[in-house]
């Protein structure tokens, strides 16, 4: 299995980046095509308790990197990876893991 993690930084707006990636982004991310598991979370801190590198964090789980290479090229994956300029004013960093 594969992941594509999403690590987003700090918004210029938390409360309008929480909102809009809930009823706008999210919807999105479900529609792309052989997305097995898909998670996401605020970070609530670091265990030496300096400041967080991200505010948020997603996983989009694939079977093979194939699949996950596949989907993202896809309209869908490309309507969720465009979406990112409305609404990540903190920037995104993307990173694939196996697991």
């Amino acid at each position: 299995m594969v992941k594509l993690m999403v690590c987003y930084g700090a918004p210029e707006d938390p409360a309008a980046f929480d909102r809009y990636y809930a009823e706008t982004h999210v919807p999105l991310v479900h529609k792309i095509p052989k997305l097995r598991r898909f998670e996401a979370g605020r970070v609530l801190g670091t265990p030496d308790g300096s400041t967080p590198p991200y505010y948020y964090i997603a996983e989009l789980s694939f079977d093979t990197p194939e699949e996950l290479q596949a989907a993202m090229g896809s309209t869908e994956g490309e309507a969720a990876r465009d979406d990112l300029a409305n609404f990540a004013s903190g920037g995104a960093t993307l990173m694939i893991a196996e697991t």
